[in-house]
């Protein structure tokens, strides 16, 4: 049976080859894969339960009836699933005590948004990730207000300010660096101040 297989794949084979070495196949130019395009990282194959877990984040976390919002807070779990000061695997990092929406991984989610946290979810397993986000590991609801001076916002999106946490002396030099005609996510309406 095996035998019979391989006489009819050769002959198509050679087509192929011969088709490449005459054609478009041999142009030379860049193979772009999800890890060189700007804002994506490589794709990631993980388990049902990983991706409900992920999906749940940003369902609980987020504005959810703005695609940025859970992008953004996807992006936040996959930061913190790549730093070595977060437990391993999406339902750990989900799960951790006091860092997500009390019951995140229990409650129920409405079916009416399970499409699209579905399809935001795989984006993420993609490579998507927000491009203002970056290496953030952190948000908080947007507009609420917090003493401390160690926070960098980098982003607002799906009612959260997403900020990195910086030690004061470098947040204080990046301060007095800025001018101050330049505005940041900090000081933009509706958004938190460090």
């Amino acid at each position: 049976m095996q035998g019979s297989e391989r006489t009819k794949i050769a002959p198509v084979l050679g087509v192929i080859a011969m088709t490449c070495t005459l054609g478009a196949c041999n142009t030379g130019a860049p193979v772009l894969t999800t890890g060189s395009i700007p804002g994506h990282k490589p794709p990631m194959v993980v388990s049902d339960a990983e991706r409900d877990c992920l999906g749940r984040a940003m369902y609980f976390e987020s504005n959810r009836s703005d695609g940025d919002g859970l992008i953004a807070v996807g992006t936040v779990v996959m930061n913190r699933l790549e730093n070595a000061i977060f437990p391993g695997g999406i339902c750990a990092v989900v799960g951790q005590p006091g860092q997500f929406a009390p019951g995140v991984l229990t409650k129920p989610m409405q079916d009416k948004d399970l499409q699209k946290v579905a399809d935001a979810a795989d984006a993420v397993l993609a490579g998507e990730r927000h491009p203002k986000v970056g290496k953030a590991m952190y948000f908080h609801t947007a507009g609420r207000h917090f003493p401390y001076n160690n926070m960098h916002y980098v982003a607002v999106a799906g009612g959260n300010a997403f900020y990195e946490k910086r030690d004061s002396r470098s947040a204080q030099r990046e301060k007095a660096q800025l001018p101050a005609s330049v505005s940041t996510y900090a000081a933009a309406p509706g958004a938190p101040t460090p």
